[in-house]
């Protein structure tokens, strides 16, 4: 049986199961179960299951998505702006500690999910009843990181590219500032986070890049013999296996390769 990963809003994703054998093409849209209801999304990958993974697939796909349903969620997605306005004048109402993110609309509208950040806990249940009092519809708050944030805007990083969380990554991983050591990058905030605020993706995916061009190039400050001589190792560029070595006189020879020179 196939699974299917489905693609919505802000790249939200999730795998539904094609019991019904349909016909599906990556890029094409299609209706899907959801929460008591529809929902519709973006075909983002086709493949086959093996029997725990499909067992560990709750829904379905249900149809291939029509005209008339790309129109209704147009609609739909235009009513979110105004949601957005609503909920936000709610939460200073209330004065609640949170910072309101974005919106999204079910396809059929059954459900209206509000995302937000916020440092501590939140009790919004005066605010859910107040919202459900003017969409007349199932209201869902979910508590989003900073790292999905970026993602639900996208955005353009440092390196002029895409965001990572907003293009391949599709789950965050722990990234610390020991990885930003093994890439012998300055330990600067500003240079080394995203615009999340957070430490870059990218540092978690490179690293073993790095780890491997740094096989058979000594650690800088340790002392090697080579060329007739006995040296301490300087600064490495592991990209062109650039090495500074400086002799006991403080002087400084560069090596690359096997070829030294001044």
């Amino acid at each position: 049986m196939e699974i299917v990963e489905v693609k919505f809003k802000s790249l939200r994703r999730e795998l539904y199961k094609n019991t019904k054998e349909l016909f599906l093409q990556i890029g094409n849209y299609c209706i899907v179960e959801a929460d008591r209801g529809e929902d519709m999304g973006t075909i983002e990958n086709v493949y086959t299951g093996g029997d725990e993974e499909i067992e560990n697939v709750d829904k379905e796909i249900i149809r291939h998505a029509t005209r008339e349903d790309e129109k209704k969620l147009e609609e739909a997605r235009a009513k979110e702006q105004k949601a957005v306005d609503v909920c936000q004048k709610k939460v200073e109402e209330h004065n609640l500690p949170m910072k309101l993110i974005d919106v999204e609309y079910q396809f059929d509208c059954n459900k209206i999910t509000f995302y937000f950040t916020a440092e501590t806990r939140v009790d919004f249940r005066e605010l859910v009843r107040d919202l459900a009092a003017v969409f007349k519809t199932r209201i869902d708050l979910h508590q989003i990181g900073v790292r999905d944030e970026a993602r639900r805007f996208n955005g353009v990083g440092m390196c002029g590219r895409k965001l990572c969380c907003a293009t391949f990554i599709k789950e965050f991983e722990p990234i610390t500032l020991k990885m930003a050591k093994e890439q012998n990058l300055p330990l600067t905030p500003a240079k080394i986070s995203g615009v999340c605020g957070r430490l870059m993706c990218c540092l978690n995916y490179e690293l073993d890049v790095y780890r491997e061009l740094k096989k058979g190039i000594p650690k800088e400050g340790s002392i090697v013999n080579c060329f007739g001589g006995e040296y301490k190792v300087g600064k490495a560029s592991i990209f062109d296996r650039n090495i500074c070595l400086i002799d006991e006189n403080g002087n400084t020879m560069r090596t690359r390769g096997m070829r030294a020179y001044d």
